[in-house]
């Protein structure tokens, strides 16, 4: 999954390298800068001391000694003014400057903290939005899996106005209004086909042949379908290869949102892999609200899932 977003602690997270939310003097301080600097021991201390410092928006990489991980990549984050000093800049060059060091020393996967969002009083919805667009842009072009690792709720904060918006339409959907049920499963109610040969090519067609029946009548290439929908090349491969292969249902709604399905569409797509959407399930109540609002921003949605404590699309 190229961009997720996980509630551990950072010092914990096995991966390529970790990214630290550090101070002009790269000698340690308080949150997780000196979480990170506790946990991988005084050699990261001496090794920082050797670099002379490093200004907001740039990035230097270490070792990183005790620390589950290979590198650290040490970056300054800007300290909010307001918004009207430059700030969203600067946040943007932490991470795409802490991206580039990454790519250089060939790392795959990468976990970041929400830069500047605590001592340095960035807005946490702004700092997350910065984040994850220049994540996202990131990773239009290179294959690469990225995390922002929060530590508690209070870490993490989007559009209060947007939660609100989900949890009413959570609690006003009611079964009899858009869904028909046939055994065990709730299907939503699409045209009939016009005639026998519709009828026969639709029950025939497997989720890998519609899917990529919809990408190429988008327009788009396998790749721009993958990465809009927050999926890793070897799995799209995987799909691609076998006509028979069955999605997980995060997967398969990953589609159908980086494909801009309207709801029926999507209801086709999901119904090829087996699932439905159900009003007796958070999960997918917060996927209808999207679809149904025509918002298929992917990391938008994962955003809102993670809110509800739910699963992430793409996995």
């Amino acid at each position: 999954m190229p961009l997720q977003i996980i509630r551990n602690d950072i010092t914990r997270m096995r991966c390529d390298a970790i990214v630290n939310a550090a101070n002009n003097t790269l000698l340690g301080g308080g949150g997780v800068d000196g979480a990170i600097h506790r946990a991988a021991g005084s050699g990261l201390l001496e090794e920082c001391r050797a670099l002379g410092g490093c200004e907001t928006g740039e990035a230097k990489i270490t070792g990183a000694y005790k620390l589950p991980c290979r590198y650290v990549i040490h970056t300054v984050g800007p300290v909010w003014h307001g918004g009207g000093f430059g700030e969203e800049k600067l946040l943007s060059s932490c991470y795409r400057n802490s991206l580039e060091l990454a790519k250089q020393y060939d790392c795959e996967t990468v976990c970041f903290p929400l830069i500047s969002a605590g001592v340095y009083g960035y807005p946490k919805d702004e700092a997350l939005r910065v984040a994850v667009n220049e994540i996202s842009r990131f990773l239009l072009e290179n294959e690469m899996t990225v995390s922002i690792v929060v530590y508690d709720k209070q870490s993490f904060q989007i559009s209060k106005k947007l939660i609100a918006d989900i949890r009413e339409y959570i609690d006003e959907r009611y079964i009899q209004e858009h869904y028909v049920p046939r055994g065990n499963l709730i299907y939503s109610q699409c045209k009939a086909p016009g005639d026998l040969r519709d009828v026969v090519g639709s029950v025939d067609e497997s989720f890998s042949e519609m899917l990529l029946r919809k990408i190429d009548e988008k327009g788009m290439t396998d790749a721009q379908c993958y990465k809009k929908a927050n999926i890793d090349r070897k799995l799209f491969s995987k799909i691609r290869g076998n006509p028979q292969y069955k999605p997980s249902k995060p997967t398969a709604i990953a589609f159908a949102v980086a494909l801009e399905l309207p709801p029926e569409e999507a209801a086709d797509l999901l119904l090829k892999a087996g699932y439905a959407l159900s009003p007796s399930s958070k999960f997918d109540m917060i996927i209808e609200y999207f679809i149904r609002s025509r918002r298929y921003d992917i990391l938008e949605i994962n955003e809102a899932l993670f809110e509800f404590d739910q699963p992430l699309l793409g996995a």
